[in-house]
C-alpha cells in the first residue's frame, strides 16, 4: 500500500492536488489509470479550487464560505486517498514521487558504530537478584537506553579470587531492551562477587555494537 501524506496547510494542499491531478491526466494511459477515475478527480478539482480561491481574501471571505471549503476539501482528500490506494500501487518509485507520494524505505538506515559504554548502577536485592540501571551519560538522572538495548556478560566469583579481565563466551549473557532490568543470579550465589561487562547493542547492524565496559563489580546478597 502506498503512503500518502496530504499537506495540512490549505495553500500547500492546493498546489499538491493540482500537481497530482495534472500528472494523472497527462500520464493516464501510460500509467494505466481508468479514464472514469481520472475524470472524477478532474471534476472534483473543478469544484474545489473555486472554493479555495474564494476564501483567500480575509476581507471578503465568509464563515459559510470557509465551512463549505473545509467540507469539500475533506471529501476531496478522501477521494484522493482512494485513488492512490486503488490505482497507484504498480507505479515505479519515480512516478510516485512525481505524484507527490511518499515512498516507503524498505532498507533500514544504517546506524554508525557506537563508541561509548553504558554507565551502570546497581541495586542489590535479596535472593541473589540484582537491579540494574544503565544510562547514556553519567550526568543523566534518569536511566536511558541507546540505541536498541544493552548486553551484559557476567561471571560470579568468590570474594578474594581474581576477577575476569574481559568478557568470554563461557560467561552468562543477558540482553535487555529496557534501561532498567533485573539479573537473577540465584540465591545460592549470595556472598559472591558479580563482575559484569556491559555494552550497547545495535540490532540492525551487530558489527556496530558498542565496546565492552570495564568489569562492573558488586557483591550479591
Amino acid at each position: 500500500m502506498n503512503k500518502i501524506l496530504i499537506p495540512r496547510g490549505n495553500g500547500e494542499f492546493y498546489i499538491w492536488q493540482a500537481n497530482f491531478v495534472n500528472r494523472s491526466v497527462t500520464n493516464q494511459v501510460a500509467w494505466g489509470f481508468p479514464a472514469a477515475a481520472v475524470a472524477a478527480l478532474v471534476a472534483r478539482r473543478a469544484q474545489y479550487e473555486p472554493l479555495y480561491l474564494a476564501i483567500q481574501n480575509e476581507n471578503t471571505r465568509t464563515r459559510n464560505g470557509v465551512q463549505t471549503h473545509n467540507e469539500m476539501r475533506a471529501i476531496y482528500e478522501k477521494e484522493l486517498r482512494a485513488f492512490v490506494r486503488n490505482y497507484c500501487g504498480p507505479l515505479s518509485n519515480s512516478d510516485k514521487r512525481d505524484l507527490g507520494l511518499t515512498i516507503r524505505d524498505l532498507e533500514p538506515t544504517p546506524r554508525p558504530a557506537i563508541i561509548t559504554v553504558p554507565v551502570v548502577e546497581f541495586d542489590v536485592l535479596r535472593g541473589g537478584i540484582l537491579g540494574v540501571a544503565v544510562k547514556v551519560a553519567r550526568d543523566k538522572t534518569m536511566a536511558s537506553i541507546h540505541p536498541d538495548g544493552v548486553e551484559v556478560q557476567y561471571d560470579l566469583i568468590p570474594v578474594g579470587e581474581m576477577p575476569p579481565e574481559k568478557p568470554t563466551k563461557s560467561m552468562e549473557t543477558q540482553v535487555s531492551k529496557k534501561a532498567r532490568f533485573k539479573i537473577a543470579t540465584g540465591i545460592e550465589n549470595a556472598g559472591k562477587k558479580f563482575y559484569g561487562f556491559f555494552r550497547w547493542t545495535n540490532l540492525t547492524t551487530p558489527a556496530n555494537n558498542g565496546p565492552w565496559s570495564d568489569p562492573q563489580p558488586v557483591v550479591i546478597a
